[in-house]
């Protein structure tokens, strides 16, 4: 998944966006081995990275700039809600097939990409649950988890959308309703995180973990299209996909058409 960038890329990316290339953050060489203090597997590489992350996204923040952070794993979330931590209250909207609120005592993997959420809201080890020691990077509160198809237990405080009320209440009038409640909450903003399989495997089988009974591409493109146009919208983040599972570029070039069709303007 490291070469999820490039594949988008090569895809057309960058120029159906008209983005400006905002460099690589490179990745330490991945670890087998769990770590025996947290549970984790590459729990300090991934501490330092959420920091050099967060540093890479900073000049564009203040820039006015939206951010796309291209991953990877789901991770990344650390360090892109790490530099909006540092600017104060911050949303987060969780477009992702699985809940990722696993633990160290319940992950079968031990990776922290299934584990990104719940560290992100100040649950587990401090290395990663308390950056920098500004506690949790984002209030439960003040997280939207859309299209999850998996058993974990989320906070009630949280905004919570499975498949089957996100299509009975409307892609668009379920961001409306919950962008609402955010600004209400008095957020400064939000993020928005992807991960490839909130799609269904039908659409979208390069990815790691597929969960039948995702969403379709163009309930996707509807859901970020109406996130982005929020002023509250900050940055976003993609990941997952796979290009060696992908080896006729087939699906990354309708991840460009997707992203394509969100994120230019109207």
């Amino acid at each position: 998944m490291r070469r999820l960038p490039e594949a988008l890329a090569a895809a057309g990316l960058p120029s159906r966006l008209a983005a400006r290339w905002g460099g690589r953050v490179a990745a330490p060489a991945y670890r087998a081995e769990v770590d025996p203090k947290t549970g984790i597997r590459n729990a300090s590489a991934i501490a330092r990275y959420a920091f050099d992350l967060a540093g890479a996204i900073d000049p564009a923040i203040e820039r006015g700039d939206f951010p796309l952070v291209l991953g990877g794993d789901c991770s990344i979330l650390l360090g892109s809600l790490l530099a909006l931590r540092r600017r104060g209250r911050h949303g987060l909207f969780f477009l992702d097939g699985h809940a990722d609120f696993a633990t160290p005592a319940t992950s079968p993997s031990h990776g922290a990409a299934g584990m990104d959420l719940a560290l992100a809201t100040g649950r587990g080890p401090a290395e990663l649950s308390d950056l920098g020691g500004v506690g949790p990077l984002v209030r439960d509160e003040d997280v939207v988890a859309m299209g999850f198809r998996d058993e974990d237990a989320l906070p009630p405080a949280m905004g919570l959308w499975g498949i089957d009320r996100l299509r009975e209440v409307g892609m668009s009038q379920s961001v409306r309703d919950e962008v609402a409640r955010l600004r209400g909450g008095g957020v400064r903003g939000f993020w928005i995180h992807v991960d490839a399989d909130v799609l269904d495997p039908s659409m979208m089988p390069a990815v790691d973990t597929p969960e039948p009974g995702g969403l379709t591409l163009s309930e996707l493109e509807m859901l970020l299209r109406e996130l982005v146009s929020s002023d509250l919208a900050v940055g976003m983040q993609f990941c997952i996909f796979d290009p060696d599972l992908d080896p006729a570029g087939e699906h990354a070039r309708a991840l460009v058409d997707l992203l394509a069709g969100a994120l230019s303007p109207s």
